[in-house]
């Protein structure tokens, strides 16, 4: 017969912390268990890029210890949690899935990070992503493709692909993302795991090496919608650090799941026309019906600039990487070209070896989108369909509390199938990039599985620094759908 504690990976965070605070198991049996179970399955995964093993080791002891002292212990003691690399760890390589940084290690922690640490979490390691966080699909990363733990073949979504694939593969209690224009939900929709990117300004970006300043934001993916809540709470809440990070009333959110009122749910209708997998449509079709039967309100809303979300967002995207991406020179630190002529030389060749191929694509892009001469026709004009799509949603608002939507067009695709053709692989964001547009919070949770197994994501938006609404609804629905997604398993 195994032994159970071999198996304490299969098990959540919020079950993990509430085990090990009653004394049911130990720090390093939690550690070494997530330990053995990551160390296993990453050759095949590739989701994590660094895993600091005696590190983990080190602080379980440490958790053992304070815990037979009698001291106080955290909200997250001994949950094992990833975090994505591009958010800053202190004696941790932060690399960002890049070349340019790959020798790179932060001397401070990422606000997030240090909020982790403060609840007695195990920051279990860094994960892959496109890099820079460029990418739908996590095959942008100098560090190799994430792999999907329900197939093998096929992608884990970008670029948060290894934070998801480590939650989904059972690596991790809990890991940490960011989402600039769908790279939380992308990928957990993908991986059949619960996504939540929050309001735009509700978590410190502090730390977190920036994409594209306005639209950022991290976030978190978890087994189960209570774990999310947990988790969100902890790292939510102004920072001194961060002048975008908001001051409003952080909700208990774990306190309020259970629903208070029949929320009155939207269904945009762009999101449900042509485009749309047969098979995705069926499960969210499913879903609205589940919820119709239970004297829920549902209405047909419309968001009219929808179709202009994409290039609005490419625009704006790519116009704030150009700048935040000019820092990376090789002056001051990660990879510096050898033997430049001149400072021009370093600039160039440092870059152009450092950066990847869709990097450099988008810095293009954004650049010119910024020139003298295209910055009223381009960037102006894209944050001024920005503000149209913002009041898109307020008008939908005051029709409904939540609108639900897919998460992405179609289930998981072949590693390798859209690489060639880059129009194709942005517009696997079109039911993601205008809630970052508008910074709303939005979830992405499983709701069934296609005919290839794998798992479909559906998509709770709600108006900003409203979360409580779209973890009741995730909350309720989970329940609904846990016998039919128990049935199936991964392939690991």
């Amino acid at each position: 017969m195994s032994n159970p504690k071999e198996h304490l990976y299969q098990k959540t965070a919020f079950d993990l912390v509430s085990g090990f605070k009653n004394k049911q198991w130990k720090a390093a049996e939690i550690a070494e268990s997530f330990l053995n179970r990551a160390l296993d399955t990453n050759k095949k995964l590739n989701s994590f890029i660094c895993i600091p093993h005696e590190s983990i080791l080190d602080h379980a002891t440490l958790l053992d210890e304070k815990r037979n002292s009698n001291e106080d212990l955290g909200s997250l003691a001994c949950s094992p949690i990833a975090i994505k690399d591009i958010l800053c760890t202190s004696g941790i390589s932060t690399t960002c899935g890049s070349k340019i940084l790959q020798n790179f290690t932060p001397y401070y922690d990422a606000t997030v990070v240090e909020k982790l640490k403060d609840k007695d979490a195990l920051i279990f390691g860094k994960t892959n992503l496109d890099e820079f966080a460029m990418g739908s699909s996590n095959e942008n990363s100098f560090f190799g493709p994430v792999r999907n733990p329900w197939n093998l073949d096929c992608v884990a979504g970008g670029s948060s692909g290894g934070s998801a694939a480590a939650v989904a593969g059972q690596q991790c209690a809990a890991s940490l993302g960011s989402d600039t224009g769908g790279s939380i939900r992308l990928p957990a929709s993908f991986c059949g795991v619960v996504g939540v990117k929050p309001s735009y300004g509700r978590v410190s970006r502090f730390g977190l090496i920036a994409f594209a300043s306005s639209l950022d934001q991290v976030g978190v993916f978890t087994k189960d919608v209570r774990d999310s809540a947990l988790l969100l709470r902890i790292i939510s809440g102004q920072d001194s650090k961060d002048s975008t990070s908001s001051s409003n009333f952080v909700p208990h959110f774990l306190d309020s799941l259970s629903i208070k009122k029949k929320w009155r749910i939207g269904l945009p209708k762009e999101y449900f026309q042509q485009g749309l997998d047969s098979e995705v449509r069926q499960a969210l079709s499913q879903s609205i019906s589940l919820l119709g039967k239970n004297k829920f309100e549902i209405e047909e809303v419309s968001l009219p600039h929808s179709d202009l979300s994409i290039a609005a967002y490419y625009l704006i995207a790519t116009g704030e990487a150009s700048s935040n991406l000019s820092r990376f020179d090789g002056v001051r630190y990660g990879y510096r070209a050898s033997n430049p002529k001149n400072l021009n030389d370093l600039y160039k060749r440092t870059r152009s070896d450092g950066f990847g191929y869709e990097v450099k694509r988008r810095i293009m892009l954004g650049t010119f989108a910024l020139s003298s001469g295209y910055y009223d026709a381009y960037y102006k004009k894209a944050s001024q369909v920005r503000t149209l799509i913002i009041q898109d949603f307020q008008k939908a608002f005051e029709k409904v509390d939540l609108l639900l939507t897919p998460t992405a067009p179609f289930t998981a695709f072949k590693i390798g199938e859209k690489t060639k053709d880059p129009i194709q692989m942005y517009l696997t964001d079109i039911y993601t990039t205008a809630v970052n547009l508008a910074g709303l919070p939005a979830l992405s949770m499983p709701c069934g599985f296609d005919s290839k197994k794998l798992p479909i994501g559906l998509q709770l938006i709600a108006p900003r620094f409203e979360e409580e609404r779209m973890f009741q609804m995730a909350h309720y629905l989970e329940k609904e759908f846990h016998v039919q997604n128990s049935k199936h398993h991964i392939v690991l």
